[in-house]
């Protein structure tokens, strides 16, 4: 089961703290771009095999919005709405979400997305700041959840699921992707992992989603890999990914420089035969749909324990270096 100990290192514990580290991070985040474009365009292709007409779609966490046009360009029948807890990844997202619909930053709102579309003849597009786990919308009103490793900086996934479920109408589809526990394993000195978050197991995340209310749940994982030509590097990437803990990955973190060092030189010693240091990322991919309520004659919500992680797993292995 989910160990909750795990995410007392992880900065969405502080969402203040999360929502400066992405605002820091804004400018710099198209310089690690690459992984979320790879893991988007492997969603889509996932996509293919998924028969859904939405009226409205949702992207949370949406950074700063690159994922927008694909969605619009795949359901143009649909409002495409963006969402990121950072106000800076937010406006980025806004400034470049395509020519179609709305193009501004929308403030919070209470009424949700009923109250928007109506002021709209055609579907709508816009960015929202907001917490994943406190959506600002009303229920039932979306047809897709799109998130792209988002749920994996939040501390506690197991109450975004229900806000999730919460804002979908029934049978409305969420698709995302996540990092899992071998992520930065390579960052391991003597057996502990250096100042980066925990991961959540794939399992935990199927438990998960049928405790919230999902049903038929689909999960798979794979290895991807980026190398790298310096140890700095690496880390520098690293933390624009926004992937360290409080206690930060430079000097001044770790316990200091002799403990960094130490992590400078557990990395020089992974280097492969081509003289590269790989840095590895489990991604986690999940899509299931929303249940309808079950309830006893009494009207109390029914969840079976027997249904609690049916989800199918698998774990293929590819590289990208």
């Amino acid at each position: 089961m989910l160990d909750k100990s795990a995410h007392s290192e992880r900065p969405g514990a502080d969402l203040h703290r999360l929502r400066r580290i992405f605002d820091r991070r804004a400018k710099a985040f198209g310089d690690v771009a690459f992984l979320p474009r790879e893991i988007a365009q492997r969603m889509q292709e996932r996509l293919e095999y998924i028969k859904v007409q939405p009226q409205r779609i949702i992207d949370v966490g949406c950074g700063p919005g690159a994922d927008l046009p694909a969605l619009r360009s795949r359901y143009p029948q649909a409002s495409v709405l963006g969402l990121d807890l950072s106000l800076a990844m937010a406006r980025q997202a806004s400034e470049s979400s395509g020519p179609a619909g709305w193009k501004r930053l929308l403030p919070q709102f209470t009424q949700g997305l009923r109250d928007f579309a109506r002021a709209a003849s055609g579907p709508v597009a816009g960015v929202v700041q907001g917490d994943y786990a406190n959506l600002p919308f009303a229920g039932a009103v979306f047809d897709v959840l799109w998130s792209n490793l988002a749920l994996q900086w939040h501390a506690t996934p197991d109450r975004v699921f229900p806000e999730w479920q919460r804002v979908l109408k029934v049978g409305g589809l969420l698709m995302f992707s996540t990092l899992g526990p071998d992520t930065l394993r390579e960052l391991r000195v003597d057996g502990r992992q250096a100042a980066t978050l925990s991961f959540v197991d794939m399992h935990d995340f199927g438990d998960m989603l049928v405790a919230s209310g999902f049903e038929t749940p689909v999960m798979d994982a794979e290895t991807l890999t980026v190398t790298y030509k310096t140890p700095e590097a690496l880390l520098r990437d690293v933390r624009k990914w926004g992937g360290e803990s409080r206690s930060g990955l430079g000097p001044a973190g770790l316990g200091g420089r002799a403990v960094y060092g130490d992590l400078l030189a557990s990395l020089e010693r992974q280097r492969r035969p081509d003289g590269t240091i790989p840095l590895t990322f489990e991604v986690i991919y999940g899509h299931a749909w929303k249940a309808p309520v079950k309830t006893t004659p009494e009207g109390y919500g029914v969840v079976r324990l027997d249904e609690i992680g049916r989800g199918s797993a698998r774990k293929p292995s590819k590289g990208l270096g």
